[in-house]
């Protein structure tokens, strides 16, 4: 009877010590993959949109921006200049982006969030320099993966319901969150921007996750790579649907690109060392 009752307790910790076990790396997996946005209004002042009667509803947003390995494993090939499966992936368009966001649904079980028809050029671009100009328009109740509108961008960046009203996403000092032109090289530059000091001091993107992540725990919405957003960008000065919005900044730029109510903009077929993305679901 002793030796059952030990043969059963041996089983029992064999199961308990395997649930213990698996639990976490699921725990780990699910959250190093999307973090929970908490709909509601802004709460950051130093943002575009706070006091604007807009509210948004809850969703999910990468917690990191999609790595090189997230994406040769979605698209079977790498562009990056930078090579390295931690480093986000960057040279790649806002067209790009979308089609990685179509294929890793699919890859995953989720329903495409975009209609993508790539022989029917969009009558509403008018970007003279793009020469894609694929037809998109959205399934609005997909689960699938998609950009952030630059509203659930900033929403996100600025710490949602838990903002603490930081100018950068995270703090107040961009060193702690962010990398720029200053400190993503050999050494710590100072003075004005300059591009051959820049390029001497060998600076590029770096790995996910090295600074301090912000409110929510999501890492690098200031600086490293910029980051698509869906929107286009719109300005009483430049003609209407002619640029896509980019956030956050990246490693080449200026410190004042990395603040959470800084607007980028760039063409929507364009791409660069230092422009990259996240995904999104909705909640």
């Amino acid at each position: 009877m002793r030796k059952l009752c030990m043969l059963l307790m041996i089983a029992a910790m064999v199961v308990m010590s395997a649930c213990s076990q698996d639990q976490p790396e699921t725990k780990d997996r699910e959250d190093d993959h999307l973090v929970f946005v908490e709909g509601g209004t802004f709460k950051n002042r130093n943002t575009n949109y706070v006091g604007a009667e807009v509210t948004l509803s809850s969703f999910y947003i990468g917690k990191y921006e999609v790595t090189q390995k997230e994406w040769a494993e979605v698209m079977g090939s790498n562009p990056s200049g930078f090579k390295g499966d931690d480093l986000p992936v960057e040279m790649v368009s806002w067209y790009d982006a979308l089609a990685y966001c179509n294929q890793r649904s699919v890859k995953e079980g989720f329903t495409p969030y975009y209609n993508i028809d790539k022989n029917k050029k969009d009558p509403n671009n008018k970007n003279a320099n793009d020469n894609v100009k694929w037809t998109v328009t959205v399934n609005k109740d997909a689960n699938g993966y998609r950009l952030p509108t630059e509203i659930e961008w900033e929403y996100a960046a600025s710490g949602g319901q838990s903002s603490q009203n930081y100018t950068y996403s995270g703090s107040n000092n961009a060193d702690d969150v962010a990398w720029y032109w200053k400190n993503a090289g050999d050494k710590y530059l100072s003075g004005d921007w300059n591009w051959p000091i820049i390029e001497n001091n060998r600076n590029q993107s770096k790995s996910i996750g090295m600074q301090k992540p912000n409110e929510l725990g999501i890492y690098d919405m200031s600086g490293n790579v910029r980051e698509w957003c869906w929107d286009w960008y719109e300005h009483p000065e430049l003609p209407k649907n002619t640029y896509r919005v980019v956030k956050g900044g990246g490693w080449i730029g200026d410190v004042s690109n990395n603040e959470i109510a800084f607007r980028g903009k760039f063409d929507p077929n364009g791409y660069g060392p230092d422009q990259g993305f996240r995904v999104v679901r909705s909640g």
